[in-house]
């Protein structure tokens, strides 16, 4: 029984730090990053291999931007691939004025955003300054910086958007639009750094 009354005090001291690492970053009111995200055509088409997955380069891409929320994932074959979704916004969307008057969530790696009428902001203006983005951590290193990245936090992101393959047929691509929404809608992003300022 003692040793029971051990283990619920390490899970909740373990709940209880991962409550305090991940608590989000507050900020005043203004934009914080003023700069849309950058693509270009790779420099670098050749695919990779993370495990059982290869990755078609599909556009270079880099962005700054402000963490609108985070999702992790533990099952399935995406999150195997890709254990992390962030929904990032730019321009309005990472101004705490703006974001304070929308319900933003994520679920089964989609990314939604409600507010009460009226919008803060046009909601074409939502949609082309805000994307989910499911991560995938180039190496260890990378991972371990996605694993720090907390709501609120300005983040630099720089990488490469892909179409992910594996032998038995399944496949995963991403958007190259910043303008779409819905299903194919997000980015695919194979991250070679990631900085959070």
């Amino acid at each position: 029984m003692r040793r029971l009354g051990w283990v619920l005090c390490l899970l909740a001291l373990a709940g209880a730090l991962h409550g305090f690492v991940h608590r989000p970053i507050a900020h005043g009111p203004g934009v914080l990053v003023s700069t849309a995200p950058l693509q270009s055509d790779p420099v670098d088409p050749v695919a990779t291999r993370i495990g059982a997955f290869e990755l078609e380069p599909l556009a270079d891409f880099a962005l700054d931007a402000r963490v609108l929320s985070r999702q992790d994932y533990r099952f399935g074959t995406e999150s195997e691939l890709s254990p992390t979704d962030l929904a990032l916004g730019w321009g309005r969307m990472s101004d705490s004025a703006v974001i304070a008057q929308l319900d933003i969530s994520q679920s089964t790696r989609f990314y939604s955003y409600r507010w009460h009428d009226p919008p803060p902001i046009p909601p074409q203006e939502i949609m082309v300054s805000s994307a989910n983005m499911h991560l995938i951590p180039a190496d260890a290193i990378v991972a371990d910086a996605i694993g720090r990245v907390r709501v609120g936090e300005v983040i630099t992101l720089r990488g490469q958007l892909v179409e992910a393959r594996r032998a038995d047929g399944w496949h995963w691509r991403s958007s190259l639009r910043r303008d779409d929404s819905g299903a194919g809608a997000c980015e695919l992003v194979l991250v070679d750094s990631i900085e959070l300022r």
